[in-house]
């Protein structure tokens, strides 16, 4: 952590930028402050144009949306793990906040990748329940036409069976 070229800090937001728009890793292109805000703001961009993405602590949603992205369904959901070997290390507060300090852009990144995956898995469960009311609302008009059409034939019917006992009666 303190080597101040440590490639592994907001290893994200890299990971998802443009970097050639701040040089590469040339750092004397502009002033850090500007260069993280680029770096940031590409890696939003490029995040947001992504057809999908998952976020680990949200499997069952993550499964959910791929599904629905991609129109197609997994054999068996998802396990939602709440707990991995990372979470059970002990780390101290102070270095807790130091590595937040160190990647303060991933951490923004990440805060805007979680907003962005709920509101897009929001918008995907708000469009199957419109989905599914639109063919509860269809299947209801063809059982109501099916019904009209029978009552139809059975008036039809009930007047015919009384005219053709009329006849036979006679």
């Amino acid at each position: 952590m303190d080597c101040p070229y440590n490639l592994a800090n907001n290893r994200q937001v890299r990971m998802l930028s443009d970097l050639s728009l701040v040089g590469c890793y040339n750092l004397s292109v502009m002033p850090e402050e500007q260069r993280n805000k680029v770096l940031l703001d590409s890696a939003k961009e490029n995040l947001k144009r992504m057809a999908f993405f998952g976020l680990t602590e949200f499997q069952r949603k993550t499964q959910y949306l791929f599904e629905k992205t991609f129109n197609m369904n997994f054999i068996a959901p998802f396990t939602q793990y709440n707990s991995t070997r990372a979470s059970s290390v002990e780390i101290d507060e102070q270095t807790q906040k130091h590595i937040e300090t160190l990647n303060f852009l991933d951490m923004e990144l990440y805060d805007y990748a979680k907003d962005l995956f709920l509101q897009r898995y929001q918008y995907m469960r708000q469009k199957e329940h419109q989905e599914a009311r639109r063919k509860r609302q269809e299947q209801r008009k063809i059982l109501k036409a099916k019904q009209a059409h029978n009552k139809e034939q059975s008036d039809d019917n009930s007047t015919t069976d009384y005219i053709g006992n009329v006849e036979r009666w006679r």
